[in-house]
């Protein structure tokens, strides 16, 4: 079974000019914005949603057999409602740990998800790339490949997530193989497996085995898995049958409740947030009948829309305000918790983008996100990832990383008494000792960021820092160099990736 702790790992090796930082282990305390008699008031909502109105869990009757089997009957219209005793829920979510570690073909990239510890990874899902250059086009595996590199050159990114893009050239049926595949051998970062499809699942779960052992699977956590209920209240069979998949390997499932309140949940913030940690306990539970003790992490997505148009909108108070929440409601349950990240409506890094996605996920980093999705790259509302963005997001990340992991330094040298006795009354501090032992690591100071004055900033081409970005991402692509990789692994998942893309029909939906 997964391990639930293990000690970070350092490393200094460099990456294509990077140097890779290890994942946050936070310093500061959590924000939290509710009382004890406000957190009973949601845990009653809670309970009362999954006693009275329940979750369906539909289109897959092996999860109603495991229901049925555990002595829970399912009811309603359909026959596939799941009503059950709150506290029996509870009791089965409290058998997941609250802390375990997926472990990375490199060591020194393992990371701790829960307790603690914060891990950032990129955007998900998105159908189409946007960059300085070539504009908003429909995702290509060339592109998927470039988003990778860098992903794995960052050193503020700690996690290589999955779907970077969705590389549209690729038939749907076969794009999870190449996707996997690319993450395996191009990063040597951990990341997730397919789940749109039981055998996608499969297969995800199979490379691993490939690239671990079976022993190592039986024992660590080796990849996770991301999905979304379909809200409100409903979990269908791709949900189900991912749980299924994962959860029966012992590796960890990402549940996460895509709430646009008002359509998708209540208009209001504190029912939407109920419903959403409803929806996560009954899968969490879930996860727990198909193998106790199996790894998971409780998600929250939701967002505030455009009661006028419908759109969604981020980086609003009351999605901030539900990050802040759902932490606290996760830590109260144990699991770790999973948030959106650098979110923004907006169609390219504009002020707007700036605005929201700051808002966003400095809330997701104060409410103690321990795997923060997203974190860079997004744009349009998911559907598009950013070149520029990605980098830009990515260079922020940074200070997040020391805001959260050193907090505030009160160390015998932080004082700087020698400075003072160095340094007259009336003097300045550049020059003295304490400076000159501290001046490299006082201050974060982001590569993108043009601190320097206006005769200097216009000298240099007067770039702004979408420009400045495009130059980058492109100058860490001419220097990515893959990782070593065994060779008769890399063998043995190219056989297997050639294999099953012979037996799959190509299906482009």
């Amino acid at each position: 079974m997964a391990r639930r702790s293990r000690k970070d790992r350092r490393s200094t090796e460099t990456v294509g000019g990077a140097i890779p930082s290890p994942h946050i282990q936070r310093s500061v305390p959590h924000f939290d914005v509710l009382d004890e008699a406000q957190l009973q008031q949601l845990d009653q909502q809670v309970d009362w949603l999954i006693e009275n109105i329940g979750v369906a869990f539909r289109d897959d009757p092996v999860s109603l057999d495991i229901w049925r089997a555990a002595g829970v009957m399912p009811t309603g219209e359909h026959g596939d409602l799941i009503r059950a005793d709150a506290q029996w829920i509870r009791e089965l979510v409290a058998k997941a740990p609250s802390q375990f570690t997926q472990i990375s073909r490199n060591p020194a990239r393992n990371v701790t998800i829960g307790g603690n510890h914060q891990v950032f990874a990129p955007i998900y899902g998105a159908p189409f790339v946007r960059d300085l250059e070539k504009g908003r086009r429909y995702a290509a595996f060339d592109d998927y490949e470039k988003l990778l590199k860098l992903v794995y050159m960052h050193p503020n990114l700690h996690h290589g997530g999955l779907v970077i893009c969705e590389p549209t050239d690729i038939p749907v049926s076969k794009r999870h193989l190449d996707m996997v595949y690319a993450q395996m051998t191009l990063s040597d970062k951990p990341h997730l497996g397919a789940i749109t499809e039981k055998s996608r699942a499969q297969d995800s779960v199979d490379m691993v085995e490939i690239m671990f052992g079976a022993d190592a699977m039986e024992e660590h956590v080796c990849i996770m898995a991301n999905v979304n209920t379909n809200s409100p209240l409903l979990v269908d069979r791709v949900v189900s049958e991912a749980i299924q998949v994962y959860s029966s390997r012992g590796q960890a499932m990402v549940v996460t409740p895509f709430i646009l309140t008002g359509a998708m949940g209540p208009v209001s913030t504190a029912a939407s947030v109920a419903q959403a940690v409803a929806e996560s306990m009954m899968c969490c539970a879930f996860a727990q009948l198909v193998r106790p003790g199996a790894p998971f992490v409780m998600g929250n997505f939701l967002s505030s829309m455009s009661l006028k148009s419908g759109a969604p909108t981020f980086g609003m108070p009351e999605p901030v305000l539900s990050n802040y929440v759902i932490g606290q409601m996760a830590r109260r349950l144990g699991l770790p918790l999973r948030c959106g990240g650098s979110l923004t409506a907006s169609k390219i890094e504009d002020a707007q983008a700036a605005y929201e996605s700051a808002d966003s996920m400095h809330s997701t980093m104060l409410a103690g996100s321990n795997y923060t999705l997203h974190a860079a790259g997004w744009l349009e509302g998911g559907l598009s990832t950013g070149f520029e963005k990605l980098i830009m997001d990515a260079d922020r990340l940074g200070s997040y990383q020391k805001f959260l992991g050193q907090g505030l330094d009160l160390g015998s040298d932080a004082f700087a008494r020698d400075a003072y006795e160095q340094v007259a009354p009336g003097g300045h501090f550049l020059g003295s000792d304490h400076t000159m032992r501290n001046y490299q690591t006082a201050f974060y100071e982001p590569k993108l960021s043009d601190s320097e004055n206006v005769e200097s900033w216009e000298e240099g081409g007067s770039k702004d820092m979408r420009k400045r970005a495009f130059e980058r991402w492109n100058e860490m692509l001419k220097q990515y160099q893959p990782p070593a990789l065994d060779a008769a692994k890399k063998e043995a998942l190219t056989d297997y990736v050639a294999r099953r893309k012979s037996e799959l029909p190509d299906a482009w939906y």
